[in-house]
């Protein structure tokens, strides 16, 4: 177990390291841009897995957290928070009957996307004696869960209808990547993705269905999004730490980014190679850098390097002009993307002014259910 006030020259490797003071910027400034538009901040906490950190998000002024699974859900509440979003479909009978059950300790929204899920929900919160919040999920191009546009006052009309139920709004997630967004910049995806979500909801309004929230945005478009007349919530996640790919996007400055990997360099295997004691268990791999423009999995800081390649236990490092690490050296890297990086570890390593300061076990990892 790493202890608080140990340098950093003296911690294993390869580890994961948080600038405190930077996430801590974040977090605040984050908040404050948010809540300036008139718009409230519910953080997906995907990106850090730790309940300590949700805390601090929280406090600095989010309206609660948001999750992708209920699993993720179920350890927050248990570390006290107490309005969780589960913003995802659910599907089958013991899911179901979970959320129903946690309901009685926080207030619980959930994603529906069709009869099968809704109906599911409602015999399980009737069941339980428990009323489960309902936001439906609106297909605004990402195409891979949600409802077309054309189809959601049909499936609000059935959640209202439906007992244990409560319809709350409509909620989306488009991002940057979806068809058609090439070219295009992040602030006009997220007003674009804004004006769909309010343009929606009015008309809902207008025959009659209930839509209190309208919920949408990410780390790229959430800031454009949220400058949108009618809607009433963001639910970025990434900006807490920050990325490699956030901050080629524009999305984050490099000096806001929070999250290194600190490694050793175990070999040379070339003039222009080195490799180092992290791969692919401590790296991830579900975005391929040639197809995000990039130049590797991960970029060096300080150095012109970067993780070209990688197997469990070796990445090997492409090396720029002027690079020339020795073995037994250590390279800090930033990370392709933060979130699934965070789920291959154990723990986050807070630091500040060169030491340990926290050190938090990663209690949501690996809650895929």
């Amino acid at each position: 177990m790493t202890e608080p006030g140990t340098s950093i020259d003296d911690l294993d490797t390869p580890c994961l390291l948080i600038d405190l003071d930077r996430m801590e910027a974040n977090i605040r400034s984050w908040q404050a841009a948010i809540s300036a538009a008139g718009v409230r901040l519910r953080p997906h906490v995907k990106t850090h897995k730790v309940p300590a950190i949700a805390h601090m998000q929280l406090a600095a002024g989010a309206a609660g957290i948001t999750v992708a699974k209920l699993a993720e859900a179920e350890v927050f509440a248990a570390y006290g928070c107490r309005d969780i979003f589960v913003a995802y479909p659910l599907i089958g009978p013991t899911k179901w009957q979970r959320a129903a059950a946690l309901a009685r300790s926080c207030t619980l929204t959930v994603g529906v996307d069709g009869e099968v899920g809704a109906r599911g929900l409602s015999a399980a919160a009737t069941d339980a004696g428990t009323t489960l919040r309902v936001r439906v999920e609106v297909d605004s191009g990402m195409h891979r869960s949600g409802a077309p546009a054309e189809r959601v006052a049909e499936l609000c009309r059935l959640v209202l209808t439906l007992p244990g139920l409560d319809l709350d709004g409509i909620f989306t997630f488009r991002g940057i990547y979806y068809p058609g967004a090439t070219g295009r910049s992040a602030a006009e995806i997220g007003r674009e993705e804004g004006e769909q979500m309010v343009a929606l909801a009015e008309a809902l309004r207008a025959n009659g269905i209930p839509i209190r929230e309208v919920s949408l945005g990410s780390t790229p478009t959430a800031h454009a999004a949220a400058q949108v007349a009618g809607v009433s919530e963001v639910r970025p996640g990434t900006y807490v730490f920050g990325d490699y790919l956030m901050a080629e996007r524009g999305a984050m400055r490099y000096d806001e980014v929070a999250l290194t990997i600190l490694c050793t360099v175990v070999s040379r295997p070339a003039a222009d190679k080195a490799t180092i004691d992290g791969g692919s268990k401590t790296f991830c791999g579900d975005m391929i850098p040639e197809r995000q423009q990039l130049k590797g999995y991960a970029c060096a800081i300080g150095v012109e390097a970067y993780l070209e390649s990688m197997s469990e236990e070796h990445g090997v490092v492409r090396l720029g002009p002027g690079a020339d690490p020795q073995v037994g050296e250590r390279i800090a890297f930033h990370p392709i993307h933060v979130c699934t990086t965070v789920n291959l570890s154990d723990e986050l390593i807070g630091v500040r002014d060169g030491r340990v300061e926290t050190v938090w076990p990663i209690l949501a990892r690996g809650k895929r259910t």
